[in-house]
């Protein structure tokens, strides 16, 4: 066994390949830029080596650096993780040559199964089902579509060295063919330096579903089950499950039989995932091999008490697999969702900062006598004041709950939510919420259109609604009291002005998910001879007898109302009112004043203060890099025509002119870090 590995990796997968290697003895070596010298995975590692400058093409993308950190560390193998250099076939070569283990598969076997062509090519032949289509690059736009109508419409056009969305187009129709063609070999050129497109047929109403595989040098493999990956977000997978509630027996097992034999089709050593398209009827075709560790592993390892990084670094040792087919447990329901540094009430746009206030929900997974764990289980790479760079993807944590069934699975990752503290950037967090609660999921039926479906205008306010957000009222009103409560027991106050704490309250609600709102909501809270933590409130004719044990300046409040468990998110103080209660509690989020009655009459009388027009401007829409601007001083503008580019966590974002107009001053300037609504056009 190796006594010391490198991790060619960063943020969370870092950290986990870390918590794994601690745990089997091996010492670990952490890389990274200069962006990331405060960041979690150097911390945690035993040794450390900086490789470069931020931007990952300069640091983590350089294998030569890679291995002189290797020699340099005497690191006997690398883990790659995922992303960067994990399914690079020349990196996993050179390694080899190098005397260094490579903790994934052999070379030969990512070359196979990285070019969408030769792969579909070799599942045909290891007898996997594929869909049909063209499986040679395609030359020129018009034998693109008589290539599609020959398949017959829907296809798909896709490049193939593509990956992450890129390089895909969905056609209906010879003119959407055609376009879709030209456009789609443009972006895999610029993407991927390679060209070459091919089109298959694009199935109705599919389902991802991919297939974990694990194979040893000594030609043993075994399948892991499934997970159900369908909900997406441009081709981007949002949460994760397994088992899928849409398969059959049959249908799991033919697939993983499938997998199985197009890894040993290809000499597969490693941790590897088959991803499958699946029809409404469960018919089931290939779609790629992912040659590498999958960000949603955690699943599986929760549903088979497995440790996939463990027998990932075994296998690339030398040491057989420790299991059979027969011995693959499938026990519970666990569930993923990615939590990311973006702004979902914003289009989703990146956002980088520091991180105020970090604290995920209490990890609770503890193992059942079969192995398996069961509870709340948090994979991250930052921490508490660190920093989300804007270098790198958005993803900042992964929130796993796994639970006896998938109701249960649901409930543990709603309240698991709830608990999740994050300050000083946006995340994604009300988006899962919404998505946890919609009827849809909560049903299992649902497909990869599910998100463009359910929010084809993006997200917003209306699309996490509350069952009850006067229960967020009452919690307003629960902490008020309480502090009301502390503040009239405190000593040395003078005779007649002592803290009165009263019974009747009102509370404005002055803002539902960051639309203004001004809603005044009597409360009456009865006289309480409870235990401190208690109190029993009359919200518009409803009774929330709330019991916590909290205490006031916890920014997680937990405890039961009415007999039943929650945990919601109370702060004190807002960048617009200090006095104002924030509270959060399934992806709603309220700002209210809690007040007498009387107050609350003369605060209906004071005036409201209009923002500032700033009609005139063009603002970033996010943190992030300015690099370009495309108008200049009394240069004429027409709605819509491009006016500046912004780069954040790999991702161009480019702004539009909202109307006709003269450029009056260009406020920022090519190369410059931009914050939140800074302003970079001026027009008259």
């Amino acid at each position: 066994m190796f006594t010391k590995i490198l991790i060619a990796n960063r943020g969370e997968i870092a950290c986990r390949v870390i918590a794994t290697a601690r745990k089997m003895g091996i010492q670990t070596v952490a890389v990274y830029s200069e962006a990331d010298k405060d960041a979690r995975h150097v911390l945690l590692a035993d040794e450390a080596v900086l490789l470069g400058p931020a931007p990952s093409r300069e640091s983590y993308l350089v294998a030569d650096k890679i291995i002189a950190a290797c020699k340099q560390t005497g690191a006997q193998a690398v883990h790659p993780g995922y992303g960067f250099l994990s399914e690079n076939e020349a990196f996993a070569k050179r390694c080899e040559d190098e005397g260094i283990a490579f903790i994934g598969p052999r070379h030969f076997s990512i070359a196979a199964m990285g070019d969408k062509i030769a792969s579909k090519k070799l599942a045909n032949e290891a007898k996997v089902n594929t869909i049909p289509g063209y499986n040679d690059a395609i030359e020129t736009a018009e034998q693109a579509v008589e290539i599609a109508k020959g398949i017959g419409y829907p296809v798909m056009i896709k490049a193939s060295a593509g990956g992450g969305g890129k390089g895909l187009r969905v056609a209906f129709n010879d003119k959407e063919a055609f376009e879709g063609f030209t456009s789609c070999r443009n972006e895999a050129r610029n993407s991927f330096g390679d060209d070459r497109v091919f089109i298959e047929k694009y199935v109705l109403e599919p389902r991802h579903i991919e297939i974990q595989v694990l194979g040893d040098s000594h030609g043993n493999v075994v399948y892991l089950n499934e997970r159900e990956c369908s909900i997406q977000r441009r081709h981007q997978k949002v949460i994760e499950e397994a088992p899928s509630p849409f398969i059959s027996d049959a249908t799991r097992k033919a697939m993983g039989e499938q997998a199985v034999a197009l890894a040993k089709a290809v000499k597969y050593q490693s941790a590897g995932t088959v991803e499958f398209v699946v029809g409404k009827d469960q018919d089931f075709y290939f779609l790629e091999m992912n040659t590498r560790l999958q960000v949603e592993h955690p699943v599986t390892e929760c549903i088979t008490g497995l440790d996939l990084v463990e027998l990932m670094i075994r296998v690339a040792a030398g040491e057989k697999l420790p299991i059979a087919q027969a011995d693959v447990k499938r026990e519970g329901w666990a569930i993923e969702c990615r939590i990311n540094a973006e702004d979902p009430f914003r289009n989703f746009l990146p956002s980088t900062g520091r991180l105020v206030r970090f604290a995920p929900p209490a990890q609770t997974m503890f193992q059942s006598d079969t192995g398996q764990r069961y509870g709340v289980r948090v994979d991250t790479g930052v921490q508490d004041g660190g920093e989300i760079p804007m270098y790198y993807d958005s993803m900042i944590a992964k929130l796993i709950v796994h639970g006896t069934d998938r109701n249960d699975a649901i409930a543990k990752m709603r309240e698991a939510l709830n608990g999740f503290v994050i300050r000083g950037i946006s995340s994604n967090i009300p988006f899962q919420a919404a998505l946890l609660a919609h009827p849809r999921f909560v049903s299992g039926e649902f497909n990869t259109g599910f998100i463009a479906e359910h929010y084809a205008k993006g997200f917003r306010a209306e699309d996490v609604p509350h069952d009850d957000v006067n229960f967020l009222v009452a919690m307003a009103a629960f902490v008020r009291r309480k502090s009301r409560e502390r503040a009239a027991g405190m000593s040395g106050q003078l005779p007649g002005y002592g803290v009165k704490v009263g019974v009747d309250y009102t509370v404005v609600v002055l803002s539902e998910n960051g639309h203004a709102e001004y809603r005044y909501v009597p409360v009456h809270v009865d006289e309480f001879t409870g235990k401190a933590g208690a109190a029993a409130i009359h919200v518009e004719g409803k009774l929330y007898e709330v019991n916590s044990g909290s205490r006031l300046n916890d920014i997680c409040i937990e405890g039961t109302v009415n007999g039943e468990p929650f945990t919601a998110q109370m702060e004190r103080g807002t960048a617009k009112n200090p006095l104002a209660l924030r509270v959060q509690h399934n992806g709603t989020k309220i700002e209210a004043l809690v007040m007498s009655p009387r107050m609350a009459e003369l605060h209906r009388l004071m005036p409201f203060k209009a923002p500032p027009d700033m009609s005139r401007y063009v603002l970033s829409p996010m943190p992030g890099l300015l690099v370009d601007v495309a108008v200049q001083p009394g240069q004429k503008v027409q709605a819509g025509e491009r006016v500046a580019v912004i780069e954040a966590m790999k991702m161009e974002n480019v702004l539009f002119a909202a109307a006709d107009g003269v450029v009056g001053k260009v406020l920022a300037a090519k190369g410059e870090s931009l914050t939140v609504d800074q302003p970079i056009i001026e027009f008259v």
